[in-house]
């Protein structure tokens, strides 16, 4: 192993301690979370053992952290997010975020209409959050039939059946944060 990788690895466990006390979890804690033993969390954070990825991958996930933060890599390349449109169901989502697991966000776009589509409520894992940025979004929810203008905001359990499209046949942009079964949006008021 050369040098500079020796270095690298041996920054981990301070790293790893460091980020530990952070989030004030105990080594117990954080070994039911991750499924990785108390006594190797500890020989990792001391640097008597080294890290592997099978080590660091459960460690990452928990921390909500890159896996390059945990071991320092260098940053390399642009760090600009490219952000390349998907195309569904006449629909167009451009992502906002490339972060693996937790809440993601998009931009989506519905297209003018010439003529009202007929909702077709659909259910899936997860909780949505919505902010309408132009035009008149008709949401389908449940039994209810709800318009929101620019600036309103909605969230839902998405296991509820709902539907998005436009109110008025117009387009309608906003964005979308969307998280796993249980996470949600929570806004706090200035103060």
């Amino acid at each position: 192993m050369d040098r500079e990788t020796g270095d690298v690895l041996d920054a981990v466990g301070p790293r790893l301690r460091a980020l530990r006390r952070a989030r004030g979890l105990t080594l117990a804690e954080l070994a039911t979370r991750t499924g990785v033993s108390e006594s190797t969390l500890s020989r990792l954070e001391s640097g008597q053992r080294r890290a592997t990825l099978e080590l660091l991958l459960p460690l990452a996930r928990t921390y909500d952290v890159p896996l390059d933060d945990l071991v320092g890599a260098p940053h390399t390349g642009d760090p600009r997010i490219h952000l390349k449109p998907i195309r569904r169901y006449g629909m167009t989502f451009i992502p906002l975020s490339r972060r693996p697991g937790g809440i993601q966000a998009f931009k989506m776009i519905l297209p003018a209409q010439s003529e009202p589509l007929e909702p077709t409520p659909q259910t899936h894992e997860g909780f949505e959050w919505l902010y309408v940025l132009n035009g008149h979004l008709r949401l389908v929810l449940g039994d209810r039939d709800l318009t929101l203008p620019p600036g309103e905001v909605a969230e839902f359990d998405t296991s509820q059946p709902h539907w998005l499209g436009s109110a008025d046949g117009g387009p309608v942009e906003l964005l979308i944060l969307f998280g796993p079964h249980g996470m949600r949006a929570h806004v706090h008021p200035a103060r």
